[in-house]
């Protein structure tokens, strides 16, 4: 089989064309590397060596593209050609390159990542670990760039958290506000002790003027079916719910 013309392509390629009007699309470095322009005549394990070294430069460009979108760990680009159904011998050739290159640097990634979270989002220390982890950042790293999540700026995004929320949920009593304000940040992977220490810092309206304007619409609400004692048990009862307190 003999190549008789090389056409170039848009995306690094070459399409060689055979004597037998068979084309085959391989990468430039892949040509260069093969000696393909003083190598006429192709054998079929000459062919089989160019398609091998066709795949192993694809799995690298594919992989290349995918961290050029965003940065990406380790794990996620090695994740992704897995789905493209690459052999791992390929994936692994081709993410070494990528890591001598500094294109994956998994270092770097945690502090983008990191950084993007701070700014974009109101997630705690232990949320932005266990992305992080799953994404297959080391503890190490991960404990090392953590360190810029200073005490500081969580007592800062929990202080915003708090008085958000304060605003959004009016018509609860202190006590159930701060039960809720605790749990949600928890959720967020904030600290307890750190919570607990900013939740003393805030100054809540007396809940007076709020439970005497509850008991007036669940008096109104709850006369028609209930009188007396039982009348004002079911009142103290929505009241407690809502996280008043009740004497």
């Amino acid at each position: 089989m003999k190549i008789e013309s090389y056409k170039k392509l848009k995306n690094g390629k070459y399409r060689l064309l055979f004597d037998n009007s068979e084309t085959l699309d391989v990468y430039e470095d892949v040509i260069l590397k093969l000696e393909l322009l003083l190598k006429k005549n192709i054998s079929e394990s000459l062919k089989q060596k160019i398609l091998e070294e066709n795949e192993k430069q694809d799995v690298y460009a594919v992989g290349l593209k995918y961290i050029d979108t965003r940065v990406r760990s380790k794990k996620e680009v090695i994740d992704y050609l897995k789905r493209k159904e690459y052999s791992f011998s390929n994936i692994e050739n081709a993410v070494n390159i990528l890591e001598k290159q500094g294109y994956i640097n998994d270092r770097n990634f945690a502090k983008s990542f990191l950084n993007n979270r701070l700014i974009t989002t109101s997630n705690g220390p232990y949320k932005i670990k266990s992305d992080l982890k799953e994404k297959g950042v080391s503890s190490e790293i991960i404990d090392d760039v953590m360190e810029e999540y200073t005490i500081d700026i969580q007592k800062e995004k929990i202080v915003k958290q708090i008085n958000r929320m304060i605003k959004s949920n009016r018509n609860k009593g202190n006590h159930l506000l701060k039960r809720k304000i605790f749990n949600e940040l928890s959720k967020q992977g904030f600290k307890r002790s750190i919570l607990n220490e900013c939740l003393q810092t805030i100054q809540l309206d007396s809940d007076q003027e709020l439970r005497e304007k509850e008991y007036r619409k669940l008096y109104q609400k709850l006369s028609k079916k209930y009188q007396g004692n039982e009348l004002e048990y079911k009142i103290r009862e929505k009241l407690y719910q809502k996280g008043f307190e009740c004497y």
